[in-house]
């Protein structure tokens, strides 16, 4: 699935740049941090809500663009007598993964982390290396497909997460 090419800025024109139409979708505040989470496999709306402190309107505003987009999808699941909703990364979603790298490499490098806060580190499952940027292990030299990478959060946790699969995979 592609993500939506029709998404439009707030004056109703579709720029011509790939780059201005991506900004466009991910430049919105918190949407970053909904795929991050979502890439890290957080699926509901209140994991969501109690992971970023997010206020529910904006949440839900956020994900139903990007659900819109085509970069996640709803899935239903049962919640006692309840139907409710999952939101998980389509292969749009799960290809920004790259750009989630890059970011989490500037953001170690040209931003100050809190005080004595350990930086994220994205590694190798099979080897314990650390992915760079284009996805190949710096220990091993191999190329690191999504399900053997783990993001290691260390003020969130001090086990790596596996990355989470694209819905229907």
């Amino acid at each position: 699935m592609q993500a939506s090419s029709s998404a439009h800025r707030k004056d109703g024109v579709t720029p011509s740049c790939p780059i201005g139409r991506a900004g466009d979708l991910l430049g919105d505040r918190w949407t970053l941090l909904i795929l991050r989470d979502a890439t890290a496999g957080i699926t509901r709306f209140d994991a969501f809500r109690e992971n970023l402190g997010i206020a529910d309107n904006i949440l839900s505003a956020r994900l139903a663009r990007l659900v819109e987009a085509g970069v996640l999808t709803k899935v239903p699941y049962r919640d006692g007598n309840r139907t409710r909703q999952e939101y998980r990364l389509t292969q749009a979603g799960a290809d920004l993964l790259p750009l989630l790298r890059a970011l989490a490499e500037w953001g170690t490098r040209h931003t100050t982390p809190a005080p004595g806060a350990a930086p994220m580190q994205i590694l190798h499952i099979s080897c314990g290396g650390q992915v760079g940027i284009g996805g190949v292990c710096g220990t091993c030299g191999q190329a690191v497909p999504r399900e053997d990478e783990a993001w290691l959060r260390p003020w969130r946790s001090v086990e790596p997460i596996r990355l989470a699969m694209p819905a229907g995979t």
